[in-house]
């Protein structure tokens, strides 16, 4: 037997993930560009839903208030995805709500001069008020710190071995959004995860007229067949005598979104009433901005590979930081009951599509803010039961992470140091929301619990975002530990190149300004 040869063994690190079809910059055909930009609409409508159904009615609002918050979401989802497209990174980046921002609005929700209002509507549009003002607040942090570049400078303590658990936990630290969620109706949730699977990986070379239509709209496909199996269920009666929480997670009638919604309604700042302004609050929520910016620039850098693009320059993840805070600030200024960040979701798939394309994105606000005014149409996607999401997030979540791991390929994975470092973010960025989720549910409080309610919030909300934990472990390590000698260990030597806009002369083609905008914000 011949000895194996080593480039027979090895892969060579590659810049730009290759195979997709599509990539940042090219634009599939206008026909294809719409059903796309649709299908990434559908997908965004998981989170824009299931945040206002969770917690409008804590808040003491009716079906009809929360198909306006879900409007709302939906119509400021559109805009900043715009606004982020355009001006931001300019990846093909959806800008959806935030998990990140439940902690300190339950916290809200649940505050005493709140509770005690009677009047249920009254209550909820008080409420309401509270977060808006928390939220419009908050917002500065994200602005501040992108659009002065100081996020830029603290961009310059990142390196490949720093990222990787942060990248990987945006996908993996989602995972009690996948299958706990699918497992509340295996009856839907099992058929639409092997559906998926087998639309988008084994007959994806299934063509009509030489164009790959199932690897294409495999979601779309696989929806369509449960979501109709689904509604066949509950027209037949198969969940007339489950549990309450059955029937909610199965039956694709009981979110009443149709029935409660207007045929046009617009949105409009203000329209809840004059936010109202409480420190407390406010502090609390800056948390959850801190996070959601972690979380965003994760999602940045995994949106950048799949859409085959370089890693964006500090310059410009630090701009697409301040935009994201000017989104955060239209939520606030809308009242969304949410926050911003990179929907994770519609990063894993760019991947799945393989079309990295930003005019499909740009497209998909389009649908966003269209049928966000049009309430009977948007509503009826939006009675999706979200068990069938939960099934697409088992797959894309996971794409995301791999995405993150993919990056340890510029490091020296034989070096001890690189694996400690590595090994313990990563699971302790696991480990520790999980402690602090779990004590929340057993105990009703986060381990965080003094007098101090905004300090407990802070904490709670910080502690329980894997990426956020991943990071801080990652790069104080990693900054810290053997840190002279080992810049070729930790990929330094390729990373450098990217680090300065005109380092690459590929940024200019991917990260430039519209409308000769440089001109007048020129890269620092």
């Amino acid at each position: 037997m011949d000895p194996v040869k080593p480039e027979e063994i090895s892969h060579p690190p590659m810049d730009q993930l290759q195979g997709l079809e599509y990539c940042i910059d090219s634009n599939p055909p206008w026909g294809e560009a719409i059903a796309l930009g649709f299908e990434h609409y559908i997908l965004a409508l998981g989170t824009a839903v299931m945040i206002p159904s969770f917690l409008v009615p804590m808040m003491g609002g009716d079906d009809g208030d929360k198909v306006r918050v879900v409007q709302t979401l939906l119509f400021i989802q559109g805009v900043n995805t715009l606004l982020q497209t355009l001006f931001g990174t300019r990846l093909p980046t959806v800008i959806g709500g935030s998990y990140a921002f439940m902690v300190p609005i339950i916290s809200i929700i649940h505050d005493s001069s709140l509770t005690r209002i009677e009047d249920p509507q009254l209550r909820f549009l008080s409420t309401m008020r509270a977060v808006q003002g928390a939220v419009i607040v908050a917002s500065s942090v994200q602005i501040i710190l992108g659009f002065s570049q100081m996020w830029a400078i603290c961009s310059r303590f990142f390196s490949p071995v720093g990222m990787v658990p942060v990248i990987a936990l945006t996908g993996f630290g989602l995972f009690n959004r996948g299958f706990p969620v699918v497992g509340t109706c295996v009856e839907i949730g099992i058929p639409m995860l092997i559906l998926f699977v087998l639309f988008s990986q084994y007959l994806k070379s299934f063509q009509f007229r030489q164009f790959p239509v199932v690897e294409r709209f495999a979601m779309i496909i696989a929806l369509i067949i449960v979501w109709a199996y689904a509604h066949l269920l509950t027209a037949s009666g198969a969940y007339k005598h489950r549990p309450h929480q059955t029937q909610v997670n199965c039956r694709t009638d009981m979110s009443n979104l149709i029935s409660s919604a207007p045929w046009i309604k617009i949105p409009y700042p203000l329209q809840w009433g004059a936010p109202s302004f409480d420190a407390g609050h406010a502090f609390a929520m800056m948390a959850a901005v801190l996070v959601s910016l972690i979380e965003s620039t994760g999602a940045f850098k995994a949106a950048a590979r799949l859409a085959s693009a370089t890693p964006p320059p500090p310059h410009v993840l630090s701009r697409g930081i301040g935009w994201q805070g000017i989104g955060i600030l239209l939520n606030g200024l809308f009242g969304t009951l949410s926050g911003s960040s990179v929907s994770v979701e519609n990063v894993g798939l760019l991947g799945s599509t393989r079309v990295g394309s930003r005019r499909v994105i740009q497209i998909s606000a389009g649908f966003m803010i269209f049928f966000s005014m049009l309430g009977k149409f948007g509503a009826l996607f939006a009675s999706i039961p979200f068990t069938i999401f939960a099934a697409v997030y088992c797959v894309l979540f996971g794409l995301v992470a791999s995405v993150g791991l993919s990056f340890l390929q510029f490091t020296n994975m034989n070096s001890l140091r690189n694996l400690f470092i590595t090994g313990v973010s990563l699971f302790l960025g696991l480990s520790i929301p999980e402690y602090f989720r779990d004590f929340a549910v057993k105990a009703l409080h986060g381990p965080a619990h003094t007098n101090a309610g905004w300090f407990n919030d802070f904490l709670n909300t910080i502690f329980s975002s894997s990426p956020m934990v991943a990071l801080m472990i990652a790069v104080f390590l990693d900054n810290t530990l053997d840190y002279k000698d080992t810049a070729k260990d930790r990929g330094l030597p390729w990373w450098a190149k990217f680090r300065t806009f005109k380092g690459d002369s590929r940024n200019e083609e991917f990260y430039t300004l519209p409308f000769n905008l440089n001109r007048f914000f020129p890269p620092s």
